[in-house]
């Protein structure tokens, strides 16, 4: 099976193979070698999905700051994405 290019991944795509690729590794039957592909596989995926996450961020916060740059209500300035 041909693995998909990780940029051309959604971000569903991809923590979806990120959640795959952990539930490999914590059977711990997968040979050593494999275990390194699969964990560096899932460091590059980790990291598509902090990118995809990272864009998100910047599109919420430039709706709530409005196309002048202001926040709608407020004096200037956005407010930032809550994450928790």
């Amino acid at each position: 099976m041909t693995e998909k290019p990780i940029d051309g991944m959604t971000f569903e795509e991809a923590l979806a193979a990120l959640q795959q690729i952990v539930d490999n590794l914590e059977r711990g039957d997968v040979p050593l070698e494999q275990s390194i592909a699969l964990y560096e596989r899932g460091d590059a995926l980790k990291k598509h999905c902090e990118a995809k996450l990272g864009e998100a961020e910047l599109k919420v916060e430039k709706i709530v700051a409005g196309g002048d740059g202001d926040a709608p209500g407020a004096a200037s300035g956005t407010a930032p994405f809550k994450t928790e």
